[in-house]
């Protein structure tokens, strides 16, 4: 049976807005993610969720649970859907990283897949290991709810997983796609495999944005 994902980024963050690297680091989101999160949730007031599920960051927290203000149905968290483990790159700028850590980063922007930068205080992964950890979560959940409709809130690093697992993109080819925050992304899940009917609809944050302004 096919059960039908609705894959989610949670809404932005303080650090998203200036790419301040977050990974495990434990961001809440800002006054634009709040309201991204409160679209999201009008806009798919009308779906038949038979559960939501949540990494355990409180970003995606806080955006599943507005999603879940509209729908009375099991609420899971798992730390299986967290973004991927950066070690000492997390809370860092981009350009902060490049500087203090040039070979790492390089290795990093290069997808060299296998490559892990240093731990620090917090685990790094590769991004194969990531890769399979976000996949393997994924399976599991939508093959709790067969022949249904379920929303996973998580990361834009979860997301890339499971498009370029449902295109069969190798991990080594570079990004070509958006993973915008509060963005749908509709997903199915068959006979253990991932495919993709619709990407990146951000629509329903018009008026958010608006609001912003």
């Amino acid at each position: 049976m096919t059960t039908e994902l609705l894959l989610i980024r949670h809404g932005e963050t303080a650090w998203n807005a200036v790419r301040r690297l977050q990974g495990h680091l434990d961001i809440g989101l800002n006054d634009a993610g709040r309201r991204q999160a409160a679209a999201l949730a009008r806009a798919l007031a009308a779906e038949p969720l038979a559960a939501i599920v949540t990494s355990d960051l409180q970003r995606a927290m806080h955006t599943a649970e507005a999603v879940a203000e509209y729908h009375h149905v099991p609420f899971h968290t798992d730390r299986e859907l967290r973004e991927r483990g950066y070690g000492v790159f997390e809370g860092l700028l981009y350009t902060e990283i490049e500087e203090r850590y040039p070979d790492h980063f390089a290795a990093w922007q290069g997808r060299h897949v296998d490559s892990v930068m240093p731990h620090g205080e917090r685990h790094a992964e590769s991004f194969r290991h990531f890769y399979a950890r976000c996949i393997a979560a994924i399976g599991r959940w939508a093959a709790q709810y067969p022949g249904q409709k379920i929303a996973i809130v998580a990361h834009g690093g979860v997301l890339e997983c499971a498009y370029r697992a449902a295109r069969e993109m190798t991990l080594e080819r570079p990004r070509d796609f958006q993973v915008r925050n509060a963005s749908i992304n509709r997903f199915t899940f068959s006979d253990g495999k991932l495919g993709l009917t619709h990407w990146g609809n951000v629509d329903h944050l018009a008026q958010a944005l608006d609001d912003i302004v």
